[in-house]
C-alpha cells in the first residue's frame, strides 16, 4: 500500500455497525453523535464519509479497507458492535485489517467509561493503524461516544502525524498533545 498524498481537507470515515439500523428498523444515533463531537472539537477542515453496515465481519472489514485504502481517510471512527454479544464483531473485524494494534486507546476508553457505568468492563473498544489511517472503535451509546472521544482525541492528531496523515487541530476545550509542543 503506497502512502496517499495529504490534502488540506482531512477525510474522516464514520461507520455505524448495527444490524437494526442498517435494516432501517431504527435511526442511527451513533454516527450523528460522532459527527456532532467532531464538529465541536476539530478546528481543521474535514469532511465525513459515512457508512452504515450490519454486524457482519466481512462487511465491516470491506468497509474499513475501502475507507482507508480507496477513500483515503486519515481517521475512521466506528460505533457499535464492541460488546460481548455473539453479533458484536467490530473489534475482530478491525484487528483483521490492522497493520498495528494500539491497545492503549481501548484501555483509556474503558477506564473513562467505568466512571459512568460498571458494565464498561464488558466493552471491547480498540484502535489500530492500517497504512496511513487510524481506526478507532467506540461503543454505540451517544453519551459513551462523547466520553470516549473526549478521552482519546488529545492523542489522535499526533498519531495521525506519526503515520503520515494530514495535520488535525483540536478546539472546544480539547488540546491535542504533540511532544515538545511541536508545530
Amino acid at each position: 500500500m503506497e502512502p496517499r498524498a495529504t490534502s488540506t481537507i482531512a477525510l474522516i470515515g464514520i461507520v455505524t455497525v448495527s444490524d437494526r439500523a442498517s435494516r432501517g428498523e431504527y435511526d442511527d444515533r451513533g454516527g450523528p453523535a460522532i459527527d456532532r463531537f467532531l464538529e465541536t472539537h476539530l478546528s481543521s477542515q474535514w469532511s465525513a464519509i459515512r457508512r452504515l453496515v450490519p454486524d457482519e465481519a466481512p462487511e465491516i472489514e470491506a468497509c474499513l479497507r475501502e475507507l482507508c485504502d480507496e477513500d483515503g481517510c486519515c481517521l475512521v471512527i466506528t460505533t457499535g458492535g464492541t460488546g460481548p454479544a455473539a453479533r458484536d464483531v467490530t473489534p475482530e473485524a478491525t484487528e483483521a485489517v490492522a497493520d498495528k494494534v494500539l491497545p492503549g486507546f481501548g484501555e483509556l476508553m474503558r477506564q473513562v467509561s467505568l466512571a459512568a457505568v460498571p458494565t464498561a468492563i464488558l466493552s471491547r473498544q480498540t484502535a489500530v493503524v492500517r497504512g496511513t489511517s487510524l481506526i478507532v472503535n467506540l461503543p454505540g451509546k451517544p453519551s459513551a461516544i462523547d466520553d470516549c472521544l473526549r478521552a482519546v482525541l488529545p492523542a489522535i492528531p499526533y498519531c495521525i502525524d506519526l503515520i503520515g496523515g494530514p495535520r488535525l487541530e483540536t478546539c472546544g476545550g480539547i488540546t491535542a498533545f504533540r511532544p515538545g509542543g511541536s508545530p
